[in-house]
């Protein structure tokens, strides 16, 4: 059963960021404020459940959050500054579009960038432990799936209307044969060993 807070004294975001691996796109995050009694018996890690349940869950989410906002950091910037710092960057952004700033953070994973004058815990596989931060990886896994079916329809022949920007095989292998496209991070090595288990 996930938990509600971290801690009970401060009025708490949960953050979470979504598309981290891919080799094209942006990376999105999401920050979520939600109720200190919140409970939902279907939300999970967005990896844990069906993409039905997604987006049903982010409707959800959107009516019953105290305050929400997704953002997020494109292919350039991340080639610019690296995927991890723009995944930071990218809850940065979240947090900043908030319309309730929070006065504690609890950041899924085990590293961040600390937020001006808002104190922060990292939680590795936090949004497997605390609704905020699973809310948070719902809302920043559906924007960016909307996103990459958006995009899709521009080059069909990657495939990301299925593969949202994942190095599945096929996406690589488009790569090789036809190139990037001006989505595509160029800093990621389409041929890494570390690749091959898509």
């Amino acid at each position: 059963m996930l938990l509600a807070r971290y801690q009970h004294e401060f009025i708490e975001a949960g953050c979470d960021e979504a598309g981290r691996g891919c080799l094209a796109g942006p990376v999105f995050a999401a920050a979520v404020i939600l109720p200190a009694d919140f409970n939902h018996h279907l939300l999970n890690d967005s990896k844990q459940v069906s993409e039905d349940v997604r987006y049903r869950l982010r409707e959800e989410i959107e009516q019953q959050a105290i305050a929400f906002a997704v953002a997020s950091v494109d292919n350039l910037e991340i080639d610019e500054i690296n995927i991890l710092n723009a995944s930071f960057l990218a809850m940065h952004r979240a947090i900043e579009k908030l319309n309730q700033l929070p006065q504690f953070l609890i950041i899924d994973g085990n590293r961040f960038k600390k937020y001006p004058n808002i104190p922060h815990e990292c939680i590795i596989k936090g949004d497997g432990k605390y609704f905020s931060i699973a809310a948070a990886s719902i809302l920043a896994k559906t924007y960016r799936d909307d996103y990459m079916l958006q995009i899709s329809a521009e080059h069909p022949e990657y495939d990301w209307h299925s593969n949202k920007g994942y190095p599945t095989i096929k996406h690589r292998n488009t790569v090789l044969e036809i190139g990037y496209t001006p989505y595509h991070r160029r800093t990621f090595r389409v041929t890494d060993p570390q690749l091959s288990i898509f």
